[in-house]
């Protein structure tokens, strides 16, 4: 417990900033009209490209006996692509609704 307490006071200010960052974020997507949201998610899941290359440096650094943090960095890489494959997939479908038919 009081390493727990040590932590948040060691990084008392970035953990107020990104709780801001959560109030910000909520307050933005909540002001966008429900016809941009579908291009707004696919572009946002395409930016999780981010958390795959992230979560690959983090495993390839983890000790190999350390399996809790090679187990979420597989679960953060598995999840992260799907979010990346998705995003695209939501894309090309929007993009389809706008090419001309033959």
């Amino acid at each position: 417990m009081e390493n727990i307490l040590n932590f948040i006071t060691e990084n008392q200010q970035i953990i107020y900033i990104v709780i801001l960052m959560v109030f910000v974020g909520i307050e933005v997507i909540g002001r966008v009209p429900s016809v941009l949201h579908t291009p707004l998610m696919s572009g946002a899941n395409a930016i999780h490209g981010v958390v795959v290359i992230g979560a690959i440096i983090i495993m390839g650094q983890a000790e190999a006996s350390n399996y809790l943090a090679l187990g979420l960095g597989f679960l953060a890489v598995i999840l992260g692509t799907l979010n990346v494959v998705g995003g695209f997939v939501v894309t090309d479908r929007m993009l389809e609704m706008f090419k001309k038919k033959k």
